[in-house]
């Protein structure tokens, strides 16, 4: 059964949801028959890349906050990635734009190391503070996770799997995402957000079972927007 992932790695609910959904996966006993695909989606596609600013600089300029609002958002973010082992350092995360890192990873799809590719550059972003835009960082990164290093060069030097890219953005848009992570299941079922791991287990048994007859997104989990904006869901 397929399971196709749309998501972007300057989204911290996407690396969240990775890993409550790879918990829901583990639980699932037909889990060696499920095929992920990691999807492209920007939330900004016309982010300038900036290693001057802050992320909690830059989330106060998109939301019209003040620092201390945006760091507190950070906060309640990072506190909600402990929650499944993972650390965030939004001190030290750089703004960039994520379209090279995207091509990145549509050329590691090609190698069967998607999922590869999406945890490294997670890590790269949210937990080691490197600039996921800049060639040379991508070329490190490419290589940890097993690709030639010519051919992560001479994609970042061209504009190879720029349209990969763009075919994902182009399908999210016909599906009606409006924010990440957006997981589809089996191409029936929709969930939206980085849901509890349950949720995500409840979707992948209905999906196996054939009882969804068409998409149906739960909107309620937490999820980034395209503004570029990452919020807590309000209770």
């Amino acid at each position: 059964m397929d399971v196709e992932i749309w998501s972007d790695v300057m989204c911290p609910f996407c690396y969240i949801g990775k890993r409550k959904f790879e918990q829901a996966l583990s639980q699932f006993p037909n889990r060696d028959d499920i095929r992920v695909t990691w999807k492209s989606f920007q939330l900004n596609p016309d982010m300038e890349t900036d290693p001057e600013t802050s992320i909690n600089q830059y989330l106060a300029n998109a939301k019209g906050w003040s620092l201390e609002q945006a760091e507190q958002m950070n906060n309640r973010v990072t506190a909600m990635a402990q929650e499944v082992c993972l650390t965030y350092r939004f001190d030290k995360a750089v703004v960039a734009n994520s379209w090279d890192a995207h091509r990145l990873i549509q050329l590691a799809k090609q190698r069967g190391l998607g999922d590869a590719a999406e945890e490294r550059l997670f890590k790269a972003y949210f937990t080691e503070g490197r600039n996921t835009a800049d060639h040379a960082t991508l070329l490190e990164l490419g290589t940890d996770i097993g690709l030639d290093a010519s051919e992560v060069n001479a994609m970042l030097a061209s504009d190879l799997y720029g349209q990969a890219v763009d075919q994902d953005l182009y399908e999210a848009r016909q599906i009606g995402v409006r924010g990440v992570p957006f997981f589809v299941l089996n191409h029936k079922y929709a969930v939206s957000g980085a849901q509890q791991p349950e949720t995500f287990l409840g979707a992948l048994q209905t999906a196996w079972s054939k009882l969804a007859p068409k998409a149906v997104a739960s909107n309620d989990g937490p999820a980034c927007e395209p503004d570029g904006s990452c919020e807590l869901p309000t209770t």
